[in-house]
C-alpha cells in the first residue's frame, strides 16, 4: 500500500501545470488512428501501439495528464517504496522548478535521476571528513566550480534551477542519453552510473506530476505525446497500429512479444536511446536459407531482417523488416530514430512489426564469471509504465498475457 505523498507541494505542482499549458492550448491528439485490421501470423516478440481519439480544449492541461495516466496507467507508484518523505518532497521540488521554469518534462527525469545519483535526493550539508571535495546539497554542486555559495547550494530551489540552466545549455540535449546529458552537466567521476536511475525518476515524476510520463518530452506546452514524439519517460513507439496477436496468449504461450500491424513501409523507430548489437537476417525454409528480400511466410523460419538494440539493462528487438535496416552493429541510436520499414520478411503472413522486449539482471559476479538471469516480459505493461499506449485489434483473448515472463539464466 502507498503511503501518503506530501500535499501543499503537489497542490503547488498543479498550480503550475495549469499557469503553465494556458500558455499554448489547441486540440489534443492523445492516440493516433488504430489501422485497419488484418490478419497476422509471426515468430513471437513484444510490441506496442497507441489507441484514437481527438480531444478538443475542454480545459485545463494538468486534466489532460491526467487523461494520459488513466489511459495509459503510466508510472509505477510501487517503486517509489524506498524512498522516504524527504527524498520524494525533494524530488517533487525538483520537478517543480523545472515546471516552473518552462524546462520540458523530459529534463525534469534527468534532473531527478542526477540527483538521486548524487545525493539520493537528500540536501547534503558539508560532510567533514567523508565530503568529496567541495561538494554539496542535492545535486554535489560544487562552489570552487563556479556553482554558487554554498548557502545558494544548499537552498534546493537554488540549486534545482542551477542544475537545468546548465542542462538547457547542452547542445542538442534532448538528442542525447540520459547519461550524457547528467554527464556533461555534472561532471561525474562515475558518468554510467545516472542511467541505473531513470526507471525510478520516471515513477516519481509521473506521482507527483500524474500523467507527465506520457507527456511529450522535449515541448513547453505539458500535453500527452503524440506519435512519433519521445515521452518524458525516453521512449517512443516503434510503429504505429494496433495489437493484433499479444504476448504468450492463451493461444500462443509460446509468442514472446507483440505483433504490430502496420502498412508495408512505414518506418519502424528505435523505442529508447541505446546501442545497436545485432542487425541480421534470420530466414530458412525447411532447414535451407530463405531471403530476407522477398516476403516470407508461415511455413519459413525466423524473424527475417531484424535490428536489436540495448538499452543499459532492457534489449528490444524489431523483426519482419522489409529491407536491410538502416543502421549497423555498434550504432548509438536515440529514441524515435529510423531503424527501418515494417516489411513481412522470415516467418509472417502480412506486413507488421514484431517488437520484443527483455530484461538482463546480474543475479551472480566472481572474478571468472557473471550469472545474468534473462526475462522476455509483457510489452503492453512495460511500454505502459514508460508512457506508451497501445490498443488491441481483435478481442482479449488475442491480446492479454496469461502465461507471464519467460525467464532463465546464462553465465558469461
Amino acid at each position: 500500500m502507498t503511503r501518503p505523498r506530501p500535499r501543499l507541494r503537489r497542490f503547488r505542482l498543479r498550480v503550475l501545470v495549469r499557469r503553465f499549458a494556458g500558455r499554448a492550448r489547441r486540440p489534443r491528439v492523445l492516440w493516433p488512428l488504430i489501422a485497419v485490421a488484418t490478419a497476422l501470423c509471426c515468430c513471437g516478440g513484444l510490441g506496442l501501439v497507441a489507441v484514437l481519439g481527438v480531444v478538443g480544449d475542454s480545459g485545463a492541461a494538468d486534466a489532460e495528464l491526467v487523461a494520459c495516466r488513466e489511459a495509459l496507467g503510466a508510472g509505477d507508484p510501487s517503486a517509489l517504496e524506498s524512498l522516504d518523505d524527504e527524498q520524494l518532497d525533494n524530488g517533487l521540488l525538483i520537478a517543480e522548478v523545472g515546471l516552473d521554469m518552462a524546462v520540458p518534462p523530459r529534463g525534469w527525469v534527468i534532473a531527478v535521476a542526477t540527483a538521486m545519483q548524487e545525493s539520493s535526493l537528500r540536501n547534503l550539508p558539508h560532510l567533514g571528513a567523508d565530503n568529496d571535495h567541495d561538494s554539496l546539497g542535492l545535486f554535489q554542486q560544487r562552489p570552487s566550480q563556479g556553482w554558487g555559495t554554498p548557502d545558494e547550494i544548499l537552498d534546493p530551489h537554488y540549486s534545482s534551477a542551477a542544475f537545468y540552466e546548465r542542462m538547457l545549455q547542452v547542445e542538442g540535449w534532448e538528442q542525447l542519453p540520459l547519461t550524457v546529458v547528467a554527464q556533461t552537466v555534472q561532471r561525474s567521476a562515475y558518468p554510467d552510473a545516472y542511467a541505473r536511475h531513470e526507471p525510478m525518476a520516471v515513477a516519481l515524476v509521473e506521482e507527483v506530476a500524474q500523467g507527465a510520463a506520457g507527456a511529450a518530452a522535449f515541448v513547453g506546452d505539458l500535453r500527452c505525446a503524440e506519435l512519433g514524439e519521445v515521452t518524458a519517460a525516453g521512449w517512443a513507439r516503434p510503429t504505429p497500429g494496433p495489437i493484433w496477436s499479444g504476448f504468450r496468449t492463451v493461444a500462443r504461450p509460446d509468442h514472446y512479444g507483440i505483433d504490430i500491424g502496420a502498412p508495408r513501409g512505414t518506418v519502424v523507430r528505435a523505442a529508447a536511446d541505446g546501442i545497436v548489437t545485432l542487425v541480421t537476417c534470420n530466414a530458412s525454409l525447411n532447414g535451407a536459407p530463405y531471403s530476407c528480400d522477398i516476403d516470407g511466410s508461415p511455413q519459413v523460419s525466423g524473424c527475417g531482417w531484424y535490428v536489436t538494440i540495448r538499452h543499459g539493462e532492457v534489449l528490444t528487438r524489431y523483426c519482419h523488416l522489409l529491407s536491410r535496416p538502416e543502421v549497423s552493429v555498434g550504432d548509438q541510436v536515440v529514441a524515435g530514430q529510423e531503424l527501418g520499414l515494417v516489411g513481412s520478411s522470415g516467418r509472417s503472413s502480412g506486413p507488421h512489426l514484431h517488437f520484443e522486449v527483455e530484461i538482463h539482471t546480474v543475479v551472480e559476479q566472481s572474478a571468472a564469471t557473471v550469472t545474468v538471469q534473462r526475462a522476455t516480459t509483457d510489452p503492453a505493461a512495460f511500454l505502459t509504465a514508460r508512457g506508451i499506449g497501445f490498443e488491441c485489434a481483435t478481442t482479449p483473448a488475442d491480446c492479454d498475457p496469461v502465461h507471464g515472463d519467460r525467464v532463465w539464466t546464462e553465465q558469461r
